[in-house]
């Protein structure tokens, strides 16, 4: 395996290591202070807007939006995992809930690449090529009685002559009501399980699609958890991700999980990143406090980094294969699992080195052990994840 990075990226890093000093990790202070996610028009949007965050990967056909070229490790390799990861880390050494803000399409682009039609790309990417404002897409897939067993969604699709009509629930979906469109797993019949599944775009301002509630959490409040509902809620045919064809393939869940299979090692990378921010915190708090001659503090820090850089590791092999577009279901699901398990350790570590002092509220590592925690759930569960690798590696029956 061969993780070096080119050139680009190495200045992509260094510049978001900028940024989150200066803006990323006062803007996500500031939200967690004032108990609210980061408001669509607060100016750090505008000024990532301005630098050219937000953009899809996805740059279309035409003469005026020439296909973009992957970024290219020594083998020419397309480094397109492996960069986000690394980008994602260190903007979530800053702020792992502005990360989530941050304007874009988001955890769907993914399946629209890899299942969308041209035309679908060009409707719900184009607007992203070059956006002249901070814009969002989301992905709805997580259910008052479907989170982690995503088979278990019971938002229903009926079709009704050219269009869908969509009826359900959805819960702590990452930025829907401020989305452009919202991509809505649904089932067509419940009682077929995850054949039976399938996605829509949902167009902001599409009747029947609205109640929308932000979440109060106890951590990452830089961006909105919202859950919603769709109440026959019309939309075209055309808004069936991957048209007529994969509906006919039965590829829904598929192609849902492969976006997962991609995403978990990008969570996973986060959690290294929040679990590097309170190691650097509480080495500074010990050094600043005499407390590095304890031999059982320097075993204990000197544990966290070590188990630090194995997650970020574990991280970089999923992140590989998924570059390669070789599978990676037990990669991303194990460094998923031992990434969130990691960090927890390392904020735990900060906060008992705080002692009393922890409980104010004004410490850095007190945020990040309230943000850590979501690291765990997110995506699924490390328990799912262990039920993934369980599965895959000693046969479990599903």
């Amino acid at each position: 395996m061969d993780f070096c990075i080119d050139d680009r990226l190495e200045s992509l890093i260094e510049r978001t290591r900028a940024l989150g000093l200066a803006e990323a990790r006062p803007a996500g202070l500031e939200a967690d202070r004032l108990g609210r996610p980061i408001p669509v028009d607060h100016p750090y949007f505008a000024r990532l807007v301005a630098r050219g965050e937000g953009r899809t990967s996805w740059r279309g056909r035409s003469p005026a939006a020439p296909a973009r070229p992957a970024r290219s490790g020594s083998g020419g390799t397309s480094q397109r995992t492996i960069g986000a990861l690394l980008y994602v880390e260190e903007l979530a050494y800053w702020d792992r809930g502005v990360v989530v803000a941050t304007p874009g399409v988001g955890l769907p682009e993914a399946s629209v690449l890899s299942a969308g039609t041209e035309e679908q790309k060009e409707r719900f990417l184009g607007p992203f090529r070059e956006p002249q404002r901070p814009m969002w897409a989301s992905l709805a897939m997580t259910e008052p009685g479907a989170g982690s067993d995503a088979a278990a969604i019971r938002t229903h699709a009926r079709r009704d002559g050219k269009h869908w009509i969509l009826n359900g629930a959805k819960c702590f979906i990452g930025n829907a009501s401020r989305a452009e469109w919202i991509l809505v797993q649904a089932t067509l019949d419940p009682s077929q399980g995850r054949a039976a599944q399938r996605s829509f775009f949902v167009e902001r301002d599409t009747p029947g699609l609205g109640g929308f509630r932000i979440e109060q959490k106890m951590g990452l409040k830089a961006y909105e958890s919202t859950s919603f509902t769709l109440e026959d809620c019309r939309v075209p045919a055309d808004n069936l991700l991957g048209g007529e064809e994969r509906y006919e393939r039965r590829a829904g869940f598929e192609t849902a999980m492969q976006t997962f299979n991609a995403g978990r090692p990008i969570v996973a990378a986060s959690a290294v990143g929040i679990g590097r921010a309170a190691l650097d915190e509480a080495l500074a708090f010990a050094r600043a406090h005499d407390r590095l001659g304890d031999v059982r503090v320097r075993d204990r820090l000197e544990r966290a980094a070590r188990r630090l850089r194995m997650a970020r590791l574990l991280c970089l092999r999923a992140g590989w294969l998924a570059d390669r577009r070789a599978a990676n279901i037990v990669e991303a699901s194990m460094c998923k699992a031992v990434a969130a398990e990691v960090a927890l350790d390392a904020t735990s570590l900060g906060m008992e080195l705080l002692g009393t002092i922890g409980c104010r509220g004004d410490q850095l590592i007190e945020k990040l052990y309230r943000d850590v925690k979501a690291m765990d759930i997110v995506e699924g569960t490390g328990q799912i994840q262990r039920v993934i690798m369980a599965r895959k590696l000693v046969g479990l029956p599903h």
